[in-house]
């Protein structure tokens, strides 16, 4: 499959990764390695994660409050990622979008 992400989030993770470089030098490049990695084992186990309803489930991040949202799609071959959501936020927050 082929990961695509919504615009919203797309800008969420270069959100996050800008805020924690203000936070502090180079963090926030931590921040996007782990996305990448957590993007890896999603698509290596797309069913292995809370699922949200329907298809669309939730893989939290290790390090950070933040968990993408992805509903897999096999038919066009696709992982559409809904959302890179701070956890601290109101949840479920980015249904509109579904």
């Amino acid at each position: 499959m082929t990961p695509r992400f919504l615009l919203a989030a797309r800008q969420e993770l270069t959100h996050a990764v800008r805020y924690y470089n203000v936070q502090r030098s180079g963090l926030g490049n931590e921040f996007a390695t782990e996305a990448r990695a957590t993007l890896r084992r999603i698509l290596d186990f797309p069913s292995a994660w809370h699922r949200m309803g329907g298809e669309i489930r939730r893989c939290q991040r290790r390090r950070f409050p933040h968990a993408l949202i992805y509903e897999p799609q096999p038919e066009r071959g696709e992982l559409v990622i809904i959302a890179v959501a701070c956890l601290h936020q109101a949840p479920e927050y980015w249904h509109e979008r579904t």
